[in-house]
């Protein structure tokens, strides 16, 4: 059957109000396609799109018919894989890491009838959506919690590759530091990966070994964690729910929860009102979650719980400014809160970070 005709087909059957079981046996499933850039035992990144995914399953049951490859390169690679799934009559694709930006919407192009949406880039068209988390909140409150903990102020950072969404997560720290524990310092070991748990245990000993006591990662393994409880300093789990890796170390975990939007986008297409757009979502859209560990004071706890509350409810938001960045130049307004725009174009540091981005 034509993928058009499948789509009004399915789109009827919902319009009718027909069951969910009456659906599926009415029209064929809906093939949606994921492609991972690590392995989905990660216990991070792939891992909570993974779990997405099962979401996914869970909730549509027979109206959908879903399939994943993972450890797919950025580059030559992905776009091979992702041009195969649409060849491959598949109706909705995810495409999971920036790196797959370009390959996502050269691939877009070739197949307008098919429907792709690629997380955290920034390039839309008609049949291509974005989508990302604003785990710069997360950052914000893991480095209030920093602030509060560390007895050295030394925080250290394990990053993956100085790509806009990592330096905002970065630079959101560093304004907590500055705010809650001034004179505080970020430390940053580029790995040049999104997975090498090798790679990551070392930059976290590197940075330890510099004196810092607080680990954050922009990485997809637990192997920060893992390094931080060995050598007794705290950590701050990301992607996943990292405490069971480090339950003497992880103070919280920036935790993706990619399912409801999975779920959206699925019916959208199902009901044929997809429609391309820039999704962000956070700590208001449950997007992004934050478990605070009981190794947190209850009054630093409640602090950051109000935090929390404050970014839900609109009425703080991480990058106000005045924001200046380290030549001293002001990047944000004093008053001013910074637009999506600004943040998906973020290639500085703020000042406070005496680091080098790399070129």
């Amino acid at each position: 059957m034509h993928k058009n005709a499948k789509r009004t087909l399915r789109t009827l059957v919902a319009a009718l109000g027909f069951s969910a079981t009456l659906g599926a046996s009415a029209a064929e499933p809906l093939k949606v396609g994921f492609v991972y850039v690590g392995p989905i035992g990660d216990h991070g990144w792939t891992y909570q799109h993974e779990q997405g995914r099962q979401a996914v399953i869970e909730h549509f049951g027979e109206q959908v018919k879903t399939s994943f490859v993972e450890n797919v390169a950025e580059g030559a690679d992905a776009e091979r894989v992702i041009r195969n799934m649409a060849k491959g009559g598949y109706d909705l694709i995810f495409t999971t890491s920036f790196g797959y930006m370009n390959p996502t919407a050269k691939v877009a192009k070739q197949f307008p009838k098919v429907t792709f949406e690629h997380a955290t880039g920034y390039k839309q068209d008609k049949n291509l959506a974005t989508y990302l988390s604003t785990s710069y909140e997360g950052r914000y409150v893991g480095g209030f919690l920093a602030a509060k903990m560390t007895k050295t102020k030394k925080i250290g950072y394990v990053a993956s590759f100085p790509i806009p969404e990592v330096i905002r997560d970065i630079n959101s720290i560093q304004l907590a530091l500055d705010k809650y524990n001034p004179g505080s310092e970020i430390k940053v070991v580029w790995v040049n990966s999104w997975f090498d748990p090798g790679k990551e245990a070392d930059a976290a000993n590197a940075l330890i070994d510099q004196g810092v006591d607080v680990i954050f990662q922009h990485t997809d393994s637990p192997a920060p964690i893992q390094t931080a409880e060995r050598r007794g300093v705290f950590a701050v789990g990301y992607a996943s729910d990292m405490a069971h890796f480090g339950p003497k170390a992880v103070l919280t975990s920036i935790v993706n929860n990619w399912g409801p939007h999975y779920i959206k986008s699925t019916q959208a297409v199902i009901d044929g009102t997809w429609k391309s757009q820039d999704y962000w979502g956070g700590l208001s859209e449950g997007t992004i979650e934050l478990p605070i560990s009981d190794l947190v004071p209850a009054d630093v706890k409640a602090e950051a719980e109000g935090i929390i509350a404050s970014i839900k409810d609109g009425s703080f938001h991480p990058f106000t400014g005045p924001i200046a960045d380290q030549s001293g130049a002001v990047r944000i307004a004093e008053g001013a809160s910074a637009s999506n725009a600004e943040l998906a174009g973020m290639n500085y540091y703020v000042k406070g970070i005496t680091a080098e981005l790399p070129k």
